[in-house]
């Protein structure tokens, strides 16, 4: 194709380009912190989508890395790069290894556990195994058949008893604890689940019939029932989201919480000081932090109010 008639590199390409340019250049160096998906976004007037996938192209090279606590930094193999999604030929009397639905499902678990959801790519998923995209297609056939079995394997490592502890709030208690646990462990799967278009998967499908199970015989319709199950797993992910923001923001910052706060306390002293909000004044600030806490507290209250229904219904 003539030069007067190619098209231009998509915007992601470009963008990616000037940031490898950097990193080769020595401009960041390994350790350092990359520029954020937000700050992409910002400084190239691109939405976060487009920001999104120059990050993840960025760590398909091998050029930048996440680490729990730091954010995304310059790789330390950034000096070295190399191809990092195209696997090379393979030798003579080598045979490449065997993969499976599980090891690809576990992997991606793996890459979404530190680095969140939309770091998971089936280019990136080859990368990590150095064979070529189309060898994961025998076992997913697309992303979002990828994320429905990550849901599926993570709700299959939360084993429920059969029949459970004695009495339905104990039951639901027991469930709802262990899907906050799992929540706490990935924190990208309250994202994964949607209520108006629900994953029809074995694994959390049969946590749904466990629960409706703790609470059926209790004299309540079948869409109560339903409506139950959905409202005490929505108490879980909702607040399980705002600790997937607050890890996200200090991955994406690299300020903790603590570290906000205190930057925040002039503005926060000055608001409370006026006198506009005693209530809220008299608040400690580790309560609006302690995110276990506002769990508990929300299990509590929810099961209070439905033993209310219940009694109720008795009357």
């Amino acid at each position: 194709m003539p030069p007067s008639t190619r098209r231009p590199d998509p915007p992601y390409l470009r963008i990616v380009a000037e940031i490898r340019s950097r990193i080769l250049a020595g401009d960041l160096r390994p350790g350092e912190r990359a520029p954020s998906v937000r700050q992409i976004a910002q400084q190239w007037g691109v939405a976060v989508a487009t920001a999104t996938r120059v990050m993840a192209t960025l760590r398909d090279e091998g050029l930048v890395e996440a680490r729990v606590g730091s954010g995304t930094v310059v790789s330390a193999r950034a000096g070295r790069q190399r191809p990092a999604v195209t696997p090379g030929p393979r030798r003579a009397g080598v045979p490449r290894r065997a993969l499976n639905r599980k090891q690809v499902l576990r992997a991606a678990i793996a890459i979404a556990d530190v680095e969140g959801l939309d770091a998971v790519s089936m280019r990136r998923l080859a990368a990590e195994f150095g064979v070529g995209p189309m060898s994961l297609y025998r076992h997913v056939a697309n992303k979002d058949e990828l994320v429905a079995g990550m849901v599926d394997e993570a709700f299959g490592g939360l084993e429920l008893p059969d029949p459970g502890p004695e009495g339905w709030r104990a039951k639901l208690e027991l469930i709802s604890r262990g899907h906050w646990a799992l929540c706490r462990r990935h924190l990208w799967l309250p994202r994964a689940i949607s209520f108006t278009r629900p994953l029809l998967v074995p694994n959390l499908t049969a946590h749904t019939e466990w629960t409706l199970r703790a609470i059926d015989g209790l004299g309540l319709a079948g869409e109560t029932l339903l409506r139950e199950a959905l409202t005490l797993h929505a108490l879980v992910t909702t607040v399980a989201l705002s600790m997937a923001d607050e890890v996200e923001a200090e991955q994406e910052t690299g300020v903790t919480l603590d570290g906000w706060r205190l930057a925040e306390r002039k503005r926060v002293g000055e608001l409370m000081d006026s006198g506009r909000f005693p209530l809220l004044a008299a608040v400690p600030t580790e309560a609006v932090a302690d995110l276990d806490g506002l769990f508990e507290y929300g299990l509590a209250r929810h099961l209070d109010g439905f033993a209310a229904l219940l009694e109720g219904r008795t009357r």
